[in-house]
C-alpha cells in the first residue's frame, strides 16, 4: 500500500532532524493515514477509504462524503474515490422517478 490519501493526495515530504548542534540528518514525514468505512447518502452505502486526518476533518466539514467528492479535484483523488465520485455522479444526473 502507498503511503497517499486517496481523498488529498497527501503524501510522504522529506525534511531534516536538527540536533541541538545543528547537525542536519534526512528524514521523512508521514502523513496521518487511517483506514475508515465513509457513509455515501447518494449511494446508500460505506465506502472504505484509507484517508489522512486532516481529510476525515474536511469531510465532516462540508457535510459528508458525497459533498467532499463533488468538490474535489480529479487529478488529487484515487482510482477507487475516483469510481464512486462517478457513481455518485451518474445517480444525481439521472432524472427522479
Amino acid at each position: 500500500m502507498s503511503r497517499r490519501c486517496e481523498l488529498t493526495g497527501k503524501g510522504p515530504m522529506t525534511g531534516n532532524n536538527v540536533s541541538h548542534a545543528k547537525n542536519r540528518t534526512r528524514r521523512r514525514f508521514l502523513p496521518n493515514l487511517n483506514d475508515v468505512s465513509l457513509r455515501s447518502e447518494a449511494l446508500g452505502r460505506t465506502v472504505k477509504l484509507r484517508i489522512c486526518a486532516a481529510a476525515l476533518r474536511t469531510v465532516d466539514h462540508r457535510g459528508g462524503l458525497d459533498k467532499f467528492l463533488a468538490k474535489a479535484k480529479d487529478t488529487e483523488l484515487s482510482a477507487a474515490a475516483l469510481k464512486v465520485k462517478k457513481e455518485i455522479a451518474k445517480l444525481q444526473a439521472a432524472p427522479a422517478a
